[in-house]
């Protein structure tokens, strides 16, 4: 149960409750199921205070410092905690409910357990979050008056990326760097042994040449299960996609992940003269965007043009010109490119 005296003394305002731990720094503060609701406790000092189980529903505690404060259990729904300091806070199974988070620091906060539905969350500086079996919904990611300002509500269900998804919708470097990533990168897939790295070379300098961005996966293994939706996520970010399907071990695994569901992103296949297609390719050929594979004869005679040609061909046919690309004309040309001569 919390102290009554610690309680007595919060109720009779800030200014009184901070002078008496200025005076007493080394006495621990036990407010532990107290109720504080509509509590007036803007800058209180509640460093390392014990709240678990506290009722500080719609609390007026906008700047103050909870930092290493045990808020388990509490109740803060409604509560106004803008720019409050819960470095290191316990707010495991604590009701935030539509709280106001914004400007807050939450660096090293547990939140396990936690219900953060409604929260308003713009500008809160979020880092090395314990979130297991928190409830994320509809966090708000515009100011609580956004609708009197004629801003649109814009809400996210994650709290680590809300300040991403903000700047990338307010922010126009942000939105030219991501524009840049996905105009620009190519993702190469294959198994490249120590005889056919000169493949690998070739185009990667071709590639860099006419300036893409290249990001290489060489499996020697089949790839586990992270690996493949690392895959997945910068192929979503490609330009197009260069797959060498030469001696093949894992990138059945990658094209059944990237090819069925990316029409926007061209799948360019490689394959050494004399070597055989693998059984279930042939699967992906009746997907457009999967290029008509080009045959090398050698490692040292790849011709990249006859590569990167077709492929970028067909990104623009389909995303539009790609700004300062150098991509050269070449006489090879998709299957979708030559059905509509």
């Amino acid at each position: 149960m919390a102290n009554k005296e610690h309680v007595a003394l919060l109720k009779q305002g800030t200014a009184r409750w901070n002078e008496w731990r200025a005076q007493n720094p080394r006495v621990d503060v036990n407010l532990r199921g107290a109720s504080l609701s509509n509590a007036r406790l803007k800058r209180a000092d509640l460093y390392n205070a014990n709240l678990s189980g506290a009722n500080l529903s719609k609390a007026h505690l906008r700047g103050a410092n909870l930092y290493e404060a045990n808020l388990s259990d509490a109740n803060l729904s409604g509560a106004n905690l803008t720019g409050v300091n819960l470095y290191k806070a316990d707010l495991r199974k604590a009701n935030l409910c539509e709280a106001m988070l914004v400007t807050a620091t939450l660096v090293d906060t547990d939140l396990r357990g936690a219900d953060l539905t409604g929260c308003y969350v713009y500008g809160v500086s979020a880092w090395n979050l314990k979130l297991k079996s928190a409830k994320q919904q509809n966090l708000n990611i515009t100011w609580r008056r956004a609708a009197e300002r004629n801003e649109s509500r814009i809400t996210v269900d994650n709290l680590e990326v809300a300040q991403f998804i903000y700047l990338l919708l307010n922010n126009q470097k942000i939105r030219q760097v991501v524009d840049t990533i996905t105009s620009k990168t190519v993702l190469i897939l294959g198994r490249f042994t120590d005889d056919r790295k000169a493949v690998l070379d070739a185009l990667r300098e071709e590639l860099r040449k006419r300036n893409y961005l290249p990001i290489l996966f060489d499996f020697a293994v089949p790839a586990k299960r992270d690996i493949t939706e690392t895959v997945s996520l910068l192929a979503r970010m490609a330009r197009f996609v260069v797959a060498d399907i030469t001696d093949a071990k894992s990138i059945p695994q990658e094209l059944a992940v990237i090819v069925p569901d990316l029409p926007s992103v061209p799948v360019q296949p490689l394959l050494l003269e004399g070597s055989a297609e693998y059984g279930m390719f042939e699967h992906f050929k009746r997907y457009p965007w999967v290029l008509e594979t080009y045959r090398y004869p050698s490692s040292e005679r790849l011709i990249a043009e006859r590569v990167i040609g077709p492929a970028e061909n067909y990104a623009r046919s389909v995303r539009g010109a790609t700004p300062q690309m150098d991509a050269r004309p070449t006489g090879s040309r998709s299957r979708t490119q030559r059905a509509r001569r």
